[in-house]
């Protein structure tokens, strides 16, 4: 098996082509926000996956997010997504670490709002170690991979804790992954790459999922893990 793929999905329209492409994982989430019931509930009653769900952005309400957390576990969520910064754009970690504890044994991601935080080196010191986190979802630069991949495999190379966490996600490239997987990258996300003409209002398409799962279990990505 290689690398874990995690699809981003905005509506249950979506899940057939991630699932039967071979995602392991989907993350729903709408324009950057939390979805509405209705399409929680038919994107978990459709996943024969793991499902993650958006409940909280940098500007988000505990008590609010928590509950949302709770009926999404209960309606079959895996886990759930959210993350929050301070006015210092550095990672809240009272406010992130309120909001793991009040969904204990919930895995979760930390979603790209990292890359917005002003020094990433002490933001990624206050993430390892939160309970619960098993992902980050991070291109290493607001602007994307394109700028960001280079700080991001520096990081993940010089950190175990840190490599363990990353999700490199933000517009992937197909080259970057046996590097990142070198540097001790265990999962990815994509979004665009697999939808046709990498539009939003595209379904996701199974052959471009299905091409990434390929890369992903190859040989290339296999040999460099192993290093």
């Amino acid at each position: 098996m290689g690398l874990l793929l995690e699809v981003v999905v905005h509506r249950v329209e979506d899940v057939a082509g991630a699932v039967a492409g071979g995602a392991d994982r989907l993350c729903l989430e709408v324009d950057g926000r939390a979805p509405d019931p209705a399409t929680a509930a038919a994107v978990l009653r459709a996943s024969d996956v793991p499902v993650r769900v958006l409940v909280g952005g940098d500007h988000g309400a505990v008590a609010d997010a928590a509950a949302l957390g709770r009926e999404l576990v209960g309606l079959g969520a895996e886990g759930v997504c959210f993350g929050f910064l301070d006015a210092d754009l550095d990672v809240d970690v009272e406010t992130t670490a309120a909001l793991a504890t009040a969904l204990p044994d919930v895995p979760w991601t930390f979603p790209r709002v990292v890359d917005d935080c002003l020094d990433p080196r002490r933001a990624w010191r206050r993430l390892v170690g939160l309970p619960g986190l098993t992902a980050v979802a991070t291109a290493g630069s607001p602007q994307g991979l394109a700028h960001g991949y280079d700080d991001l495999l520096a990081l993940a190379s010089a950190d175990p804790a840190v490599a363990r966490l990353v999700m490199p996600a933000g517009g992937l490239g197909a080259d970057q992954v046996p590097w990142l997987a070198r540097a001790g990258v265990t999962q990815v996300q994509v979004a665009e790459q697999v939808r046709p003409g990498g539009s939003a209002r595209a379904y996701v398409d199974a052959a471009l999922v299905r091409s990434w799962r390929l890369l992903l279990d190859g040989p290339a990505v296999a040999r460099a893990a192993a290093r």
